[in-house]
């Protein structure tokens, strides 16, 4: 990891800055595949997958049959971890359902909000390195407490035209729809346009590589909503002496193993800490299965020696982290004064990883900077809030008047004549 004792603000930029390409990178190609899809369908969708998964497919749809093995090959002790997760992941979500707001904001003027579901979603479920099963929690168990019609799950096969068991078990439990074996940038342009076996959805969810990323914000301009431009995963501990030094090495390795292009950032206000930290990440990371991966993502990385507790919360702010874990005293503090983060962890017994798959929250999560203006997944996520009016002949009396002298203000003299007409037949009657 890159040691920076006390940087200048000036350069917080530069040493914050995440190890993706730029849009401009990939877009092409992203665009190119996107074409292709929409005009060709299947043929292209299979052409892709040959080319990216090195398979050929009899059928992009699992099977039933497929469905019912699966269950088979997923260990007991599994399938409890699976069920205790997806019932913190319910309590949490269902908490979330709010109620009809009603109120009449003039005498006769009766206005309310309601909440529907998103009828058709698409979920993207990562394979590449790691089959994420509990992403399809995070994703499936709200749009099912959200009341979706149609929730279809996409998610690249292996070598072998296969997925993983724990995906295919796990999205059953879950409610989901159908799945398809496909991948990358051909899924999302799937659900996107749909083709002759994969629907065409409302809003597509999931994380993903730079290039999924790039294919979910290039669905948008074709009506299809999405989650957030979700792309590598990140961690940024803010730690002092309070906090145990291999926890916190610990928590940063467990997201450097994601991906190459993962990135993890301590901060702290102690030297001894980021000293001793540093020898313990050397020290764990010999010992992990992902090795290879977590070292190139290491690389990425970066151990921050601040002043204060004024300085820190200001960087933190300005880096917006996916997740953000507080190990200090002054615990309040940097609690009240968080206003970029995905999910916040708190104290020496709560690591990341907890949030990843069983405490409840969710962690499909805004990254690269973007929890500045999103927010992680939740129930209403997958809702649209509708508003309701209902006006008597005593409410159009009470905003009879403003609305003529509004419309006429603008121009709109249609607006004026419609709010008029009702006027003149009450003063008729």
């Amino acid at each position: 990891m890159k040691r920076i004792d006390y940087p200048s603000n000036e350069d917080w930029a530069k040493i914050l800055k995440r190890p993706t390409s730029t849009v401009a990178d990939i877009e092409a190609t992203v665009t190119s595949i996107f074409e292709e899809i929409k005009n060709k369908g299947d043929e292209a969708i299979q052409k892709y997958t040959e080319k990216f998964d090195k398979v050929r497919l009899g059928s992009l749809l699992v099977s039933k049959e497929e469905l019912e093995n699966a269950s088979e090959k997923v260990s007991d002790d599994l399938k409890k971890a699976i069920s205790l997760a997806k019932n913190n992941i319910e309590k949490f979500h269902a908490a979330q359902k709010t109620e009809r707001i009603k109120t009449e904001t003039l005498p006769g003027v009766l206005c309310w909000q309601e909440k529907r579901a998103i009828q058709k979603v698409g979920l993207y479920i990562p394979g590449g390195t790691a089959p994420l099963f509990s992403t399809i929690l995070m994703l499936a168990v709200p749009a099912k407490l959200a009341g979706c019609q149609e929730i279809i799950l996409c998610t690249p096969p292996d070598a072998n035209g296969e997925v993983n068991p724990a995906i295919l078990y796990t999205a059953t439990l879950c409610g989901v729809t159908r799945i398809f074996k496909v991948g990358g940038i051909q899924a999302i342009a799937g659900m996107t346009f749909g083709t002759e076996t994969i629907p065409n959805v409302y809003k597509i969810f999931g994380p993903g590589n730079q290039y999924v990323t790039v294919a979910k914000q290039l669905a948008t301009k074709y009506s299809v909503a999405i989650d957030m431009p979700a792309g590598p995963s990140e961690l940024l501990v803010m730690a002092d002496d309070s906090a145990e030094p291999s926890f916190v090495a610990s928590d940063l390795l467990s997201q450097a193993e994601h991906g190459v292009d993962s990135q993890v950032i301590l901060v702290s206000t102690s030297e001894n800490l980021l000293n001793v930290v540093e020898k313990e990440v050397e020290v764990q990371i010999a010992e992990l299965p992902r090795k290879e991966i977590a070292e190139k993502a290491i690389a990425n990385s970066r151990l921050i020696l601040v002043k204060d507790d004024k300085t820190a919360v200001d960087l933190i702010n300005e880096y917006g982290p996916e997740h953000y874990i507080i190990c200090t005293k002054n615990e309040d503090f940097y609690i009240n004064n968080i206003q970029n983060a995905g999910s916040v962890f708190l104290g020496n017994y709560t690591p990341e990883s907890a949030g990843d798959y069983a405490s409840g929250t969710n962690h499909t999560l805004p990254t690269n900077g973007y929890a500045k203006q999103y927010s992680g997944v939740n129930l209403d996520s997958f809702m649209k809030s509708m508003t309701f009016q209902k006006i008597s002949k005593e409410g159009i009396v009470s905003i009879g008047k403003a609305v003529e002298v509004m419309a006429e203000a603008e121009g709109l003299q249609a607006h004026k004549n419609a709010m008029t007409l009702r006027l003149d037949s009450l003063k008729e009657n």
